[in-house]
């Protein structure tokens, strides 16, 4: 059985806690508004939860009910979370950038009676599937110009709140709050699934409270740490972040947006900050872009990042890298090094990253860079944290060691079986779906491939991601697709080839890198972007910048073609999931046509290059 197994808590008590221990602190949370940022302090966000909570329970909210929760990151996102743990009701986070019909699944499927929403934009949605959810009573809108009949405005809430507290409805709030048993439910996260409907993942008060007290002693947070939150709180690594760092007693700072990232970083100036491998592809291409503007910078740059490396090497595994060595990284991290710490706000000690695998050479230049990236692996159905890197055991290219009460085994066809106190309740309203994800040993079938590296989980691929040729090889395709998207030139990139002879890579350009270099490098004329993916220079300029990019594979993983696409896949059109994983199946079916007329051309070339 897993050792060091944490006590059953729940989130109503690491609330509490974390309230009682930092109230002489002058921030729990930050947000900017009026163009300045302003602090709420822990006292003050108690009353704001305590308020919220009893004018849920004043409408008429009561413990077990579902309360959906359709929102931005932004204070009013924690409170109304909070509130709802402190009432016993279970909330539903719904990722914002959803359209109206998938929200009308997820209200409609979790009974929810609730919904809390930012703005107008978001009540747009509600009130146009409203007749269509029978269980849902209660609208409540955060922004004072988000109106509408049946919809309460959040200061008329607040204020209802108030006069239910003064009127002594709120003498046992506290007490009741910390009634909740570590196995109540506290939560239905719906997974965004690459394929069929999204499923609702029960998690309990304790799944998400062990998560918490195993995950965030590996990464040695303290209380003078600041955090900036921008990935959305809908999603289960930030919420649970978001907690782990409350009990903490970080300040969390919310951004205002990921357009605004950079320049919020430059004004929070956080300690921590938690994000997706994509933002870290990002930042990396433009300081490479940055590098290779003028021939001086570039050398200067290979050189700072060379020698970075060589650093990194000897520090990762344990050396005092020598005297020359030290030397040179001192100069490179003057002269180039210094400027990416500054860009992320000059007092970054970590980046946490989830979600997707991390590039272990992308990984190897921020640490040199004096900005580690721990990568963790988990999924919503593990509370999410099944194994972290950390200042203690840091391995470039795993997801580091298994966290303390979780046990792992990986099966005998590869994947990644967990179990332990964060593993889900089930799937809502779907026993059959809860069965098939958990055998009766109580092992969760992940659907990922990996194995163990030096104590350490290295993750391979997913389990339903595995193209297996024609031939019989089986090729990893998520690797291949991360060195493809290195290039400036490439914003997204999907393999194919399941029972293929082959694989072919459909690959959506960079457009604001590809277009400025075919009209100024190349002198090249075109309408728009479908004619510009189509001219023979452009193809083989693609062609050149992906192929070169994907390097150390085996022939039979080598895409022989490449599709060029005209749009970048988006939530909207259903090529996304809510966090930004494509949807392959959906892609592949999609660009059937284009697909399958790749493949016969490519046929035809083979057989006219053997004389058949």
């Amino acid at each position: 059985m897993a050792s060091n197994l944490p006590a059953p808590g729940t989130l109503t008590k690491l609330f509490f806690d974390a309230c009682d221990r930092f109230a002489k602190k002058p921030a729990a949370l930050q947000f900017k508004k009026d163009n300045r940022w302003h602090d709420i302090p822990h006292a003050d966000l108690l009353q704001r939860v305590r308020h919220f909570a009893l004018a849920l329970r004043r409408l008429g909210v009561q413990r077990g009910d579902r309360v959906a929760i359709l929102s931005e990151n932004r204070p009013e996102w924690a409170i109304a979370d909070y509130a709802c743990l402190c009432l016993g009701a279970t909330d539903v986070p719904v990722y914002p950038t959803l359209p109206a019909a998938q929200v009308r699944y997820i209200l409609k499927d979790s009974g929810a009676v609730a919904v809390c929403v930012s703005s107008a934009a978001q009540l747009a949605k509600i009130l146009e599937i409203k007749a269509e959810l029978p269980s849902l009573r209660y609208v409540i809108a955060f922004d004072a110009d988000a109106t509408g009949e049946g919809v309460t405005a959040l200061a008329a809430h607040v204020q209802s709140g108030a006069a239910a507290d003064a009127a002594g409805d709120g003498s046992r709030f506290k007490d009741d709050a910390l009634a909740a048993r570590p196995d109540d439910l506290a939560t239905i996260i719906y997974t965004s699934g690459t394929t069929g409907d999204p499923k609702g993942v029960m998690l309990s008060h304790n799944n998400i409270y062990s998560n918490v007290v195993s995950a965030i002693p590996q990464l040695e947070v303290v209380e003078t740490d600041s955090a900036l939150s921008f990935l959305p709180l809908s999603h289960i690594f930030e919420r649970m972040v978001d907690y782990a760092l409350f009990h903490s007693g970080v300040t969390i700072a919310y951004a205002e947006s990921i357009d605004t990232l950079v320049v919020n970083l430059g004004e929070v100036k956080p300690t921590i900050v938690c994000s997706v491998p994509r933002v870290y592809e990002k930042v990396y291409a433009r300081a490479l872009e940055n590098a290779l503007a003028s021939p001086v910078r570039k050398r200067i740059f290979f050189w700072a990042k060379n020698v970075g490396e060589r650093w990194a090497d000897h520090t990762l595994a344990g050396r005092e890298p020598p005297g020359g060595l030290a030397l040179a990284y001192r100069i490179a991290s003057k002269l180039v090094f210094s400027k990416l710490r500054a860009r992320v706000g000059g007092r970054l000690r970590f980046f946490v990253s989830g979600g997707a695998p991390l590039a272990a050479d992308i990984a190897k230049f921020f640490f040199a860079a004096g900005l580690p990236i721990y990568e963790g692996y988990g999924l919503t159905e593990t509370s999410p944290v099944i194994a972290v890197n950390s200042p203690k055991k840091m391995r470039l290219g795993t997801v580091g060691a298994v966290i303390p009460g979780v046990e792992v085994t990986i099966a005998e066809d590869g994947e990644i079986l967990c179990r332990g106190p964060n593993v889900m309740k089930g799937y809502f309203n779907k026993p059959d779906a809860t069965r098939e994800a958990i055998d009766p040993q109580g092992w969760f079938h992940t659907g990922d491939i990996g194995t163990f590296e030096d104590g350490c989980l290295k993750i391979t691929d997913r389990k339903k991601d595995l193209i297996v040729t024609a031939g019989g090889k089986n090729v990893a395709p998520q690797p291949i697709e991360g060195m493809a998207k290195k290039s400036k030139f490439v914003a997204n990139a999907v393999m194919i080839g399941d029972k293929r002879r082959f694989c072919i890579l459909l690959v959506v350009p960079q457009y604001e890198h590809l277009e400025p270099w075919a009209k100024r490098d190349m002198n090249l004329a075109f309408k728009d972007r479908r004619e510009l993916i189509g001219l023979p220079e452009v193809r083989q300029k693609m062609e050149q910048e992906v192929l070169g990019a994907l390097t150390g594979l085996a022939s039979y993983e080598m895409p022989k073609k490449l599709l060029l696409l005209e749009h970048d896949f988006t939530i909207e059109s259903g090529d996304l999931t809510p966090t930004l994983k494509v949807k392959r199946r959906v892609v592949e079916k999609k660009f059937q046509r284009e697909i399958d007329a790749l493949y016969q051309d490519a046929e035809k070339e083979m057989h006219a290059a053997v004389g058949t």
